[in-house]
C-alpha cells in the first residue's frame, strides 16, 4: 500500500516542489458554491421503470435529441472539442450509440454511426500519443464488425503501430512545460479519464486483429497508470497527481465522480474485450469489484453521485452517475457483482438519470468539461453525458429487470 508521501516522493524534484506548492495554494480547492444546487432546481426522483423496452425507448429519445443538437445548441465550453467529431466529447457519445445499436432494431442508430465514420474517413484524432484521440476508434472497431470491414480500422491500426514503434517514456506527473506550453504527461495515460479513452480501444483492436502487441501495450500502460493514481486506502482514483492528498477546504480528499466514473466504466470495457483466460483479467476484476463496492456506498439517497465523491452532498450530476450506473449494471450482468447487493444501487441510479431527461430528450445536469468537481445546472448538457446515459441504458436493458425484488 502506497502512502501519499511515497507517491509524491516518486516525482522528479522540481515536480515534487510544484506539487506541494499547488496543494498549499488557495486556488487549489473548488469553490464551495460550485457544489451547491442552484435555488429552485432540486430534482425529485421517483422510481423509473427498468423494463427493457421502456429503458431502450428513453435511450433512443436521448440519442435522437443529441444527434439533432450536436453541436449547434450546446452550451459554450472551454476549447473546441465539442465541435470536433473525433474528440473525446463526441466519441463517448458515439460509443454509447454502438451499445444502443446492439440492443435495438433501430436502423437510424446504425446508419448514424456509419455516417460518422464515413465523414471522419475512419481517422482517429490527430495526436498520436493522446488517449483522448483514441476514443473514437472504438466506434470504428464496432463498425468493422458490422459491415464496414477492415478499412474502418486501418488508420487506427497505423496510428497505434507508430506508438508501438516509438513509445512515449515521459513521467506521469501532470505539469505544464513553460517553454512549450504543453503538458508532457498526456503522451501517456497520466489522468484518470484516460483509462476510459485508451486501454479498451487497444485491447479490442488486439482481439479483432489477433495481434497481442496491442493488448500487451494497453495492459502495461494501464498498470503504470494504476500504480500512480490509485489510492488503495480509498479504492478510488485521483484525477491526476495534482490532487494527491489534496483537501477540500480542510475536508476530505478530492475524488471526482466523473473521473472515477471514467475509470470504472473503462474497466468494464476492458473486461468486455479481454478473454476469460487472460492472465491479467483476475487483477482487473478485483479492482473493478473494489471500486464498485466503494462507489456504491457513496451514492446519495436520490440515486445520484455528487461531483465530489467524498465532499458534502451537492447538485445532481449525470455524467458521473451515468458512467457508474453503467459499470455496476455491467458488473451484475456479467457475474462480477452480487445482484442482491448492487441491483438496488442500479435501480436508484437509473431513476436519477431518467429524471434528468426533459420532454424533448435532452439530458441535463451534466458537468461541463473539467478536471475536478465543479458547478452543475439543470440546463448543462454535453455529448459525453448523453453517451454515459446510453451506456447505462444498454447495460440495464441487458438485465431486463422487472418491478420485482432483486434476485440472484
Amino acid at each position: 500500500m502506497m502512502s501519499f508521501e511515497s507517491r509524491v516522493s516518486r516525482l522528479p524534484f522540481f515536480l515534487f516542489i510544484s506539487t506541494l506548492l499547488a496543494m498549499a495554494g488557495a486556488g487549489c480547492s473548488p469553490d464551495p458554491s460550485q457544489s451547491a444546487a442552484p435555488a429552485g432546481e432540486k430534482i425529485l426522483v421517483a422510481p423509473a421503470s427498468l423494463a427493457r423496452d421502456t429503458v431502450l425507448a428513453l435511450a433512443q429519445k436521448v440519442a435522437r435529441w443529441q444527434v439533432a443538437n450536436m453541436p449547434s445548441s450546446l452550451l459554450p465550453v472551454r476549447g473546441s472539442d465539442e465541435r470536433n467529431p473525433r474528440s473525446w466529447q463526441q466519441a463517448a457519445f458515439w460509443l454509447g450509440m454502438t451499445w444502443l445499436a446492439d440492443r435495438t432494431n433501430d436502423e437510424w442508430v446504425r446508419a448514424t454511426i456509419f455516417d460518422l465514420g464515413n465523414r471522419n474517413e475512419w481517422q482517429p484524432g490527430k495526436r498520436t500519443y493522446m488517449a483522448d484521440d483514441y476514443s473514437v476508434g472504438m466506434t470504428y472497431l464496432w463498425a468493422a464488425q458490422h459491415g464496414a470491414g477492415e478499412m474502418a480500422i486501418r488508420p487506427l491500426r497505423a496510428s497505434f503501430d507508430k506508438v508501438l514503434a516509438s513509445p512515449s517514456r515521459v513521467h506521469f506527473a501532470m505539469y505544464k512545460d513553460k517553454a512549450t506550453g504543453e503538458w508532457p504527461c498526456v503522451n501517456r495515460w497520466c489522468w484518470a479519464d484516460s483509462i476510459f479513452m485508451g486501454p479498451s480501444v487497444w485491447i479490442e483492436l488486439s482481439r479483432q486483429t489477433k495481434d497481442p502487441r496491442y493488448r500487451d501495450f494497453a495492459i502495461s500502460e494501464f498498470k503504470a497508470t494504476k500504480a500512480f493514481l490509485f489510492d488503495p486506502e480509498e479504492n478510488l482514483f485521483y484525477r491526476d497527481n495534482r490532487f494527491f492528498g489534496r483537501p477540500e477546504d480542510g475536508g476530505p480528499k478530492i475524488f471526482w465522480a466523473r473521473g472515477n466514473g471514467w475509470v470504472i466504466a473503462g474497466l468494464a470495457r476492458m473486461l468486455n474485450s479481454l478473454p476469460q483466460d487472460d492472465p491479467d483479467r483476475a487483477d482487473i476484476e478485483s479492482l473493478f469489484r473494489a471500486m464498485a463496492t466503494r462507489l456504491a456506498g457513496l451514492q446519495h439517497p436520490d440515486g445520484f453521485w455528487s461531483p465530489s465523491l467524498l465532499g458534502p452532498a451537492g447538485s445532481p450530476e449525470t455524467s458521473g452517475t451515468g458512467l457508474i450506473t453503467f459499470a455496476l449494471a455491467y458488473g451484475i450482468g456479467h457475474g462480477l457483482l452480487d445482484r442482491v447487493t448492487f441491483e438496488p444501487v442500479v435501480r436508484k441510479g437509473w431513476s436519477a438519470l431518467a429524471s434528468a431527461v426533459n420532454a424533448d430528450g435532452r439530458l441535463g445536469w451534466v458537468q461541463q468539461p473539467a478536471e475536478k468537481p465543479g458547478e452543475v445546472t439543470a440546463a448543462s448538457t454535453t455529448p459525453y453525458g448523453a453517451g454515459a446515459f446510453l451506456l447505462a441504458a444498454s447495460a440495464i436493458a441487458d438485465l431486463n429487470l422487472d418491478a420485482g425484488a432483486p434476485r440472484r
